[in-house]
């Protein structure tokens, strides 16, 4: 009976865990690491095909977006979660394939040009489309035997649609033993969603620290604050533009904006237009709708019952198509555009912020987290210039953040889900935060009288004798001149995985895929050599 630490450790993205018992080996979550470091992505520390099932806590790319490659590596177990979760990955798996796929013939298209060795995406959308297919969805509140010795259970925890915590029982050799995995857990009063469930019992468990050692504070007037930010925009003839992550983060804007025209608390600009330009928010946002009656809370159900969509309204245009997007930016009229990626580093976002950076008249207004390294975290920390597109684009709009607004809970609701349990757990993992963060939530939850760890990837535990059997080691930043190094490595490593997959799947490589592979692996030798 074995836990192991394979992501999310003194860091904010990437989740994964490995629960070995039974038999079998069970992930909890299996999400990219988000951020600078994209080549973190590219390793797997475990085999991919014995893994038997995972349990996936919510949609959030940083949660689920390494399935696909998961499944490309050779897994055909399931991946069980909410009925929510699996709607929305559904989307945002394909989404996610799409980019990977859509950047590589980029990279490709112009490193052709300069003599660099073809770039291979992450993984693509058969990659996607086939993982899909392993998901089994499931209801909060249902105990769902997984296999002999082995059960669990969703509970809403208030942070997206659909999310949840997870309740692991395990019996193995006489010994029984339950595992909690937090998952994020939702801030309270958010629009839509219903706030954190709570879980009373628990020998070991597993949690977030993303806001350890933060307070939100009272909770702000969000629909006063955004108001009279595009009331002030709109007066000086500029675009509020508000970089937004596709799946939650939008959905609660276009709630606050929906009670900003039912009040009129925008004066002198009419019936203003609100664009949702993504496509993946698009989808989303009918998910949202779709899901209403299972997953809303109370507020939002009531407005529902009235006949009033509480995500809609006049003036609410989505753009899809690639001419609906240019055309927003083509239009002189003040108007609000929510557009994702929400840390700026992908996507239509980055078009609109071509067009409104350099605008004294415009507002660029951040609404979520903005990881280190991120375009948005530059912007919002002040950076005077940016390049998008090749281009060096001059910083003159005004930057804003809602403050307070985020899907996870602060400190004090950390410790209120946490101080639910009846008994204290024999331990608590601190996970999922930055290094500082997990380390003084940790270090607070010891004072408290807890037995607590903030562990290193690559950390094992054994759960019947609650005993510690490796460290773990902190994860190395790859920054230049290590990155060519670890570039070399790296590609390395995921040509001959590809190579493998094609190979051991036996899905008919043929002597071209296999010649491919091979300049491939030649290539980076001589990228080495020099």
């Amino acid at each position: 009976m074995k836990l192991t630490i394979y992501g999310a450790a003194h860091e904010v993205t990437g989740s994964c865990f490995c629960l070995e018992a039974c038999g079998k080996k069970i992930l909890v979550d299996c999400g990219l690491q988000q951020g600078p470091d994209e080549y973190e992505n590219r390793q797997l520390d475990f085999t991919p095909a014995e893994i038997d099932y995972v349990l996936l806590t919510h949609a959030h790319i940083d949660h689920s977006g390494k399935l696909p490659l998961l499944y490309q590596y050779g897994f055909r177990g399931q991946v069980h979660t909410t009925g929510a979760t699996a709607d929305l990955c559904d989307i945002m798996l394909r989404d996610s394939a799409h980019i990977q796929m859509f950047e590589a013939e980029w990279r490709n298209r112009k490193g052709k040009r300069a003599g660099k060795e073809e770039y291979i995406p992450l993984y693509d959308m058969d990659d996607a489309i086939g993982v899909l297919g392993c998901f089994v969805p499931h209801h909060y509140g249902e105990q769902i035997g997984l296999c002999g010795g082995i059960s669990f259970r969703f509970v809403d925890v208030g942070h997206l649609l659909g999310s949840a915590s997870v309740e692991v029982w395990v019996e193995e050799n006489n010994v029984r033993k339950k595992l909690v995995f937090s998952g994020d857990i939702g801030n309270t009063d958010q629009p839509l969603i219903r706030d954190p469930g709570y879980i009373d019992e628990a020998d070991y468990v597993v949690m977030e620290s993303t806001y350890g050692t933060r307070s939100h504070g009272e909770r702000p007037d969000y629909v006063g604050q955004l108001s009279a930010i595009i009331q002030n925009t709109f007066d000086r003839g500029g675009n509020v533009v508000i970089p937004s992550f596709a799946v939650g983060r939008t959905q609660e804007m276009l709630y606050f904006l929906r009670r900003i025209k039912a009040d009129h608390l925008v004066k002198g600009h009419g019936d203003f237009p609100v664009y949702v330009d993504s496509p993946l928010a698009v989808e989303a946002t009918n998910i949202f709708n779709e899901n209403e009656m299972e997953y809303y809370d109370a507020e939002a159900l009531s407005l529902v019952r009235q006949g009033i969509n509480p995500i809609s309204f006049p003036g609410l245009r989505v753009s899809v198509s690639t001419e609906e997007s240019r055309a927003i930016n083509s239009d002189e009229e003040p108007k609000v555009i929510l557009s994702a990626s929400g840390m700026c580093d992908a996507g239509r976002i980055k078009h609109h912020l071509k067009h409104n950076l350099w605008r004294r008249e415009s507002t660029v207004l951040f609404v979520g987290y903005q990881a280190v390294g991120s375009l948005g975290r530059a912007i919002l920390d002040g950076a005077k210039k940016v390049r998008l597109f090749g281009e060096e684009i001059e910083v003159h709009a005004e930057i804003r953040r809602l403050d307070g607004i985020s899907g996870h809970a602060d400190r004090e609701g950390l410790l209120c889900w946490l101080q639910h349990f009846k008994e204290k757990p024999k331990r608590v993992l601190v996970m999922h935060g930055a290094s500082e963060s997990c380390g003084q939530f940790c270090a607070a939850l010891r004072e408290l009288g807890y037995n607590a760890d903030a562990p290193y990837t690559g950390a094992k535990y054994d759960l019947a004798a609650n005993a510690c059997l490796e460290a773990g080691t902190p994860r190395v930043q790859h920054r230049e001149p290590a990155r060519r190094v670890s570039d070399v490595f790296l590609r390395l490593q995921a040509a001959g995985r590809r190579l493998m997959a094609v190979i051991g799947r036996n899905e008919g490589g043929t002597n071209k895929d296999l010649g491919r592979f091979a300049d491939q692996i030649d290539a980076l030798c001589d990228k080495w050599d020099r």
